[in-house]
């Protein structure tokens, strides 16, 4: 995985964290949201703590609560590039 996450890794995670399968085409669709996906806030906890284990880092507080893709995405991505830049 790289230091940015994209919509198939996202997709991948959520598959494995929530165990609810979503085409990474359709995250990237405008106004999606995770309620369109099933997808609560637990699911999106899992996601972060996997990341949270793989990378090392603590993702941004709230990324759970996150209520679509894109904003989850640029949270964990600042995350990210917070610690790059450290």
């Amino acid at each position: 995985m790289s230091n940015t996450l994209s919509h198939p890794e996202l997709a991948a995670l959520i598959q494995a964290r929530a165990g609810v399968v979503i085409d990474p085409l359709d995250l990237e669709r405008p106004g999606a949201s995770f309620d369109d996906f099933g997808v609560d806030s637990l699911g999106l906890l899992g996601v972060v703590g996997e990341l949270e284990n793989r990378h090392g880092l603590k993702v941004t507080n709230g990324a759970e609560s996150a209520k679509t893709p894109a904003e989850f995405l640029d949270l964990v991505n600042s995350s990210f590039a917070t610690k790059a830049g450290a």
